[in-house]
């Protein structure tokens, strides 16, 4: 059997973009794959060549949203910065993605459907925060072995630096309680986790 073709980058983009959509108007137990065929404008055996299912979809629609917003965890090794400076940028992206439509829609479809759709759960740790941490505790692991930071367990200090930047006032955005937070409310809130995970680690 021959292997499928590769998804162009144009309609897979359609693709996830729709399923997007679609997850956010009606929740993940709501949402049909003929919804987001019709919402990307595809055929269903298109999506079904390429995704097992709707989780699948799901998983790959945060891994996409994950690629977009968050370039400084790409590859920090890459910054030219300072290790504080590499820190501010993956923790202002970690919060505006946070903060941003896709990632409130992201995490309301979760939260709501997670304990009913255990696969849903595992789809978004995997292609989400999983991924973030392996990429940050790979960086601070090498950032340890220049001398630039003392840390016994990488993969523990970027879940803390990550939960450092998840500060309570991202909590009342999403439970709507407080309007969107403006630039310097952000910059203040990831400048003081910056500094505290740095006093933390400092050599």
């Amino acid at each position: 059997m021959p292997a499928p073709k590769a998804l162009s980058q144009e309609k897979r983009t359609a693709i996830l973009e729709g399923a997007g959509r679609v997850f956010a108007s009606h929740g993940y137990e709501g949402a049909s794959m003929a919804d987001i065929t019709r919402e990307a404008g595809v055929s269903k055996g298109t999506i079904y060549h390429h995704f097992s299912g709707k989780a699948d979809l799901f998983g790959a629609y945060v891994g996409e949203q994950c690629a977009r917003n968050l370039t400084p965890l790409s590859d920090p090794s890459q910054s030219s910065g300072t290790t504080g400076e590499t820190l501010r940028g993956i923790g202002l992206a970690m919060v505006h993605l946070l903060l941003s439509p896709a990632g409130l829609a992201i995490d309301r479809v979760v939260i709501s459907e997670a304990a009913r759709f255990p696969e849903l759960a595992r789809a978004f740790y995997d292609s989400g925060p999983a991924r973030a941490i392996t990429a940050l505790s790979g960086w601070l692991a090498a950032q340890a072995a220049q001398g630039h930071l003392v840390i016994a367990d990488p993969e523990f200090a970027a879940e803390q630096f990550f939960s450092l930047c998840q500060h309570p006032a991202i909590l009342r955005r999403k439970l709507g309680l407080v309007p969107a937070m403006d630039a310097e409310a952000i910059e203040r809130l990831v400048d003081a986790a910056v500094a505290m995970f740095l006093k933390a680690h400092a050599p």
